[in-house]
C-alpha cells in the first residue's frame, strides 16, 4: 500500500493586498501570509525592499496564476530623498561613498523633472536583484566586486514633487514594471551635483489594486487568532499538523481580494455553466452574444461572476490557455 502524503495545506484562493511594514522581506512576508491562511500555495507580485513599506500583494491557491498580470501594472511610490550624500545601495543601509555640500533648490528640482518622465533609460543598482552571468547583482556586490549592469529602458508616467525642504524633498512617482526608485534618487543626486539616496519609500499603489484594499498583518492575525487572544501557534509548527485543527477561517478569509480582480485589464467574456464545464476540461467553444469580441490575443471567461479561465478569442472562438478550478 502506497504512502500517504502529508496534506499541504487549504486550498485557498484570492489575493492579499498587504501593507508591508518597513523591516520585513517580501519573502519573508509571503511566509507569514501563507502560514496565517494555512494555504497550499503562496507568491507575491513584486518585490518590496525591506526597508521600503506599502503595497505588497501576495496571491494565494489559483491567484498565483495570475501573478503576471499584477507584476505588469503601474506602480506609485511615495518616496524620500535626502540630499548631500550618495550611499552603496542607493538607501540608508550603505555605506556612504560620495558627500557633497551643496543642495537643490524646488526650482532646479523642477527644472530636472521632466528628464525622468516618459520612456526613458535606467541603470539598476549595484544591490539589485538583476542577473550577472548567472549570479545576483546584490551578492556580487556584497563581495565587493563593481558590476557593470546595462542601463534598461522603463517609463514614467509622473513624477511630481510633494514637498521640498533644504536637505530632502519628497516625491511620488506613477512607473512601469523594471523601475527602480533607488536609480531615480542617485540619478537625480548626480544631475543636480549634490548627491542623494533614498531615505524613505513607501509602494502607494500596484494596480488593479488601491489603497483600499490594504489590509495588515495586525489585521490578518486578528481576524485568524481573535477568539485566542495572545494564544497563538508557533509560526515554525508544521503546517500540515496546523490545518488538521478545527478551526474556522471565515473571518481571515473574508479579507481576501478575489482572484479575478488581477485580470481587469482584460475583456470579459460571461458563459453559460456548460461552457464553462467544457472549458475546464480543455476544450474551445463558441462565444456567443452580440457584444462579444470575434479576436482578442487574451480574455477573461467567467460563469456566474466565477473565475473559469484565461485564453484567446480566434474568429469567434474562446481557446482556454489557463484553466481555474471551480
Amino acid at each position: 500500500m502506497g504512502r500517504r502524503g502529508k496534506k499541504k495545506g487549504r486550498p485557498v484562493s484570492g489575493w492579499v493586498v498587504l501593507d508591508k511594514p518597513v523591516g520585513m522581506g517580501s519573502t519573508e512576508a509571503v511566509s507569514k501570509i501563507k502560514w496565517l491562511f494555512q494555504a497550499e500555495k503562496a507568491g507575491h507580485a513584486g518585490t518590496l525592499d525591506p526597508l521600503a513599506s506599502g503595497m505588497l500583494p501576495i496571491a494565494l491557491g489559483e491567484a498565483t496564476k495570475t501573478v503576471p498580470y499584477v507584476q505588469d501594472g503601474a506602480k506609485i511610490y511615495r518616496f524620500t530623498v535626502a540630499w548631500g550624500q550618495e550611499r552603496s545601495t542607493d538607501d540608508l543601509e550603505g555605506p556612504v561613498t560620495k558627500e557633497a555640500d551643496q543642495r537643490p533648490s524646488e526650482a532646479d528640482i523642477r527644472v530636472l523633472l521632466p528628464k525622468y518622465t516618459g520612456v526613458i533609460m535606467q541603470t539598476p543598482p549595484q544591490f539589485s536583484a538583476i542577473k550577472i552571468a548567472g549570479e545576483r547583482a546584490y551578492d556580487l556586490a556584497r563581495e565587493g566586486e563593481t558590476v557593470d549592469i546595462p542601463p534598461r529602458e522603463i517609463e514614467i508616467g509622473r513624477l511630481d514633487i510633494v514637498e521640498h525642504k533644504p536637505d530632502q524633498t519628497i516625491f511620488e512617482v506613477e512607473c512601469g514594471k523594471g523601475t527602480y526608485v533607488r536609480s531615480l534618487a542617485r540619478d537625480m543626486g548626480r544631475d543636480l551635483g549634490c548627491f542623494g539616496h533614498i531615505s524613505e519609500l513607501r509602494r502607494v499603489e500596484v494596480e488593479p489594486f488601491t489603497p483600499e484594499d490594504f489590509v495588515t498583518i495586525a489585521e490578518l492575525e486578528a481576524a485568524r487568532f481573535g477568539a485566542q487572544g495572545d494564544d497563538k501557534p508557533d509560526p515554525e509548527a508544521d503546517a500540515a499538523d496546523a490545518v488538521e485543527m478545527p478551526i474556522d477561517f471565515g473571518a481571515i478569509d473574508g479579507l481576501l481580494v478575489d482572484t479575478s480582480a488581477a485580470l481587469d485589464c482584460l475583456p470579459q467574456i460571461a458563459i453559460s455553466d456548460d461552457a464553462a464545464t467544457k472549458i475546464r476540461l480543455g476544450n474551445p467553444v463558441i462565444i456567443r452574444g452580440r457584444d462579444a469580441p470575434v479576436e482578442a490575443e487574451e480574455a477573461c471567461a467567467t460563469a456566474r461572476g466565477k473565475l473559469v479561465a484565461i485564453g484567446a478569442i480566434e474568429q469567434g472562438m474562446f481557446k482556454p490557455k489557463r484553466v481555474f478550478a471551480g
